[in-house]
């Protein structure tokens, strides 16, 4: 199996501002081309972190949905994050994983935020997506999911875990704790995209972006900066990892209901 290059965008966010977010990105994105196999922005990176879908939400084939194709296409790989949709009338915090020949996969996010009265505003998503790409089974997920391990356990002997997020520096202790954790309880690479800056809510986010490797070893953190970080992940060593110490073969089985 070759080993994965992934790149994490951790950036500032003009709030509620579609196009300004849009275009800063795009620019962001022009130096990446042929650089990644998978780009991981932030959750909500159109708008930020806003409890205002009547206003910022887009349809499912949207402005963005186009934009996402025709950044993939440019890079030549995978761009995944999450922004504003509206479907059939309802709200959700959606996920795009969107690869490079157009074709792409949606994750809406189930363990909405209740301190910011996200659940009053959006829908939560009921079905978790598993990704196959160049051999790599993935798992992405948003920000609020970190603390629901029985959401993200590794039922399915996915080699790769994403969160894309919008998490505040107040908590980003818990943040770095729950990443390393996941990234242990679950023997994977664990990645989490956070973003940087002051939101309209006055919250401030101190990024955090890591990589986490299947032994809780931290071979990416940043902080406090908007930074764009390109690393690889090696397939073989994981496997070799999990080999040796078999806890994988020990979970419990379950099935959410």
């Amino acid at each position: 199996m070759t080993p994965l290059k992934i790149t994490t965008i951790q950036t500032n966010l003009f709030w509620e501002d579609i196009t300004a977010n849009l275009t800063q990105l795009e620019n962001k994105l022009a130096a990446l081309i042929g650089v990644s196999d998978v780009i991981v922005l932030p959750e909500m990176f159109t708008t930020g972190f806003s409890m205002n879908p009547t206003k910022l939400a887009e349809l499912p084939n949207g402005i963005t949905l186009a934009w996402l194709k025709e950044q993939a296409q440019k890079t030549k790989a995978v761009i995944t994050g999450s922004y504003i949709v509206n479907e059939n009338g309802h709200y959700y915090n959606r996920l795009i994983w969107m690869q490079p020949d157009g074709h792409f996969q949606t994750y809406d996010k189930k363990h909405l935020f209740s301190l910011s009265a996200e659940p009053n505003h959006y829908t939560a998503g009921q079905e978790r997506l598993i990704v196959e790409y160049k051999g790599w089974k993935i798992c992405p997920l948003i920000c609020f999911d970190l603390r629901f391990p029985v959401w993200s356990r590794n039922t399915e002997n996915y080699d790769l875990l994403i969160y894309v997020a919008n998490w505040p520096e107040k908590r980003a202790h818990h943040w770095r704790s729950l990443l390393t954790a996941r990234a242990i309880e679950n023997q994977v690479y664990t990645i989490g995209v956070n973003r940087v800056g002051t939101d309209g809510n006055k919250s401030y986010h101190s990024g955090d972006t890591s990589v986490i490797d299947y032994n809780g070893s931290v071979l990416v953190h940043t902080a406090y900066v908007e930074n764009i970080n390109t690393i690889e992940l090696d397939y073989q060593k994981q496997q070799d990892f999990r080999q040796k110490l078999r806890f994988l073969a020990d979970r419990d089985n379950f099935k959410l209901i």
